[in-house]
């Protein structure tokens, strides 16, 4: 089985930062794509950012500018650095991997997300 446990959430005031790690365990041969998504109260669960497995990555257009997510392939870990943060960033946040395990096997993996806050 494959594991995502976030960390780094947090209640932060307006125009702070915080910076959100996830790290894959388990059977895993290969991780492609990570991402970040959030779900507001109320609210559909939306993609925040993607990286490939070569670096590629792609926003919302509403974190643009703001927002950087990296990873670390040796540590299986990814990263979001958020800065500028909005009370409209108010979330759980949630990472997601497409991870190969040993044997071949191909599954999306979630993590259980963490909260973060934002206070004006």
């Amino acid at each position: 089985q494959v594991q995502l446990v976030e960390s780094g959430g947090g209640l932060v005031q307006a125009g702070g930062s915080l910076r959100l790690s996830c790290v894959a365990s388990g059977s895993i041969f290969r991780i492609n794509t990570m991402a970040w998504h959030r779900q507001a109260p109320g609210k559909q669960r939306e993609s925040v950012a993607t990286i490939t497995s070569i670096g590629r990555t792609d926003y919302a257009d509403s974190v643009k500018g703001r927002f950087t997510i990296s990873r670390d392939n040796a540590k299986k870990t990814v990263y979001l650095q958020m800065n500028s943060l909005k009370p409209e960033d108010t979330a759980v946040y949630y990472c997601n991997a497409d991870v190969v395990q040993v044997g071949g096997r191909r599954n999306d993996y979630w993590g259980q997300g963490t909260q973060v806050t934002v206070s004006s």
